[in-house]
């Protein structure tokens, strides 16, 4: 895996001096634009966080066993749920902000974790049912978003902003950097001791490398499976509430489009590695800074970046699926 990114930065590169008339100055901002200035700098940190979150639960999720393939839906939903809860929570103030941030990851984790119990039930992929109920639920979404909480005094798609005493603190301003990155690099800490030393997460571990052994060694698979998913979940909607409360205050129409899916090459790029993800995240929120930045100042296009990140998650996709069922086939 730690191969993979010097291969997208060599393809950067190749992209850079084939597509530019100014190659040289177009990989000065690509490189060093989200370091020369506090403001470029915080908003590249701030994009990391939902990156983290999601691939943490990308993580838990291929620990036990799954791969969970819907985590724009579950960002998504998680920002409305946190969005509407925090609307409805404002007189509690930062007590509500909480409550509001644990009902966004609820409701993903029990979007998701219907997923998982579909796999324990009826053996039906997770693969399928992730992806398939994340689509349906962003027009549902969406419906919410531009209909009943549709804010009339913006002229953005989005719901109203939520109270002032609901958001997260900023750090590093004027970026749009918020305590959240705080936030997400505690989870980090959980996530890996909870796998690495807690009894659920060795049941994790086991069913992932041998479902067939975990089994005979008395593991509940099953039950397993859907604890496993609803944590995923939770945590791609935690990303969407995070979102919300530290920056954009609102849920806006299909502000997650292309989170959920760069997560889950964060988490690939990782190796599946808590810690891992850190690095892994900022790698990924530095080549999209990186690509914004040269566009505003050079004729480079930001497709240049979506390119590289189409490439890392390839590779990578395509060194995991061929573990996976080498695995299975061992089972």
């Amino acid at each position: 895996m730690l191969v993979i990114p010097f291969i997208a930065l060599a393809l950067l590169v190749l992209l850079v001096f084939l597509l530019s008339d100014t190659p040289a100055r177009a990989l000065y901002f690509f490189f060093a634009g989200p370091f020369r200035n506090v403001y470029s700098f915080g908003n590249m940190l701030s994009s990391a966080v939902p990156l983290i979150l999601g691939a943490l639960g990308v993580t838990v999720a291929m620990k036990a066993g799954g791969l969970n393939l819907g985590g724009e839906g579950q960002i998504y939903l998680g920002a409305f749920a946190t969005t509407a809860a925090a609307l409805a929570f404002s007189p509690l103030g930062e007590a509500g902000a909480f409550l509001a941030a644990a009902v966004g990851a609820f409701s993903s984790g029990v979007l998701c974790a219907f997923s998982g119990f579909l796999r324990a039930k009826w053996n039906i992929s997770e693969l399928i049912t992730t992806f398939l109920i994340s689509c349906s639920v962003i027009p549902i979404v969406n419906y919410l978003v531009t209909g009943p909480f549709l804010d009339p005094e913006t002229s953005l798609l989005s719901t109203r902003k939520i109270a002032e005493n609901m958001r997260l603190p900023l750090i590093l301003k004027p970026s749009s950097l918020s305590a959240g990155i705080y936030i997400a690099l505690v989870f980090v800490f959980i996530v890996h001791f909870f796998i690495e030393r807690t009894k659920t997460g060795y049941e994790f571990r086991m069913a992932g490398n041998n479902e067939i052994f975990a089994r005979y060694g008395g593991i509940n698979v099953k039950l397993n499976t859907v604890i496993a998913m609803a944590i995923s979940g939770g945590l791609y909607g935690l990303a969407g509430g995070i979102s919300v409360l530290g920056t954009y205050h609102a849920t806006i129409k299909e502000f997650s489009s292309g989170l959920g899916w760069n997560g889950f090459a964060v988490a690939l790029i990782a190796g599946f590695y808590p810690p891992a993800v850190i690095p892994a995240a900022l790698f990924f929120a530095w080549i999209g800074a990186g690509a914004r930045i040269a566009m505003q100042n050079t004729g480079l296009t930001f497709e240049v970046a979506s390119i590289v990140q189409s490439v890392i998650f390839f590779l990578s996709t395509s060194l995991v699926i061929r573990d996976i069922f080498v695995r299975r086939r061992k089972g």
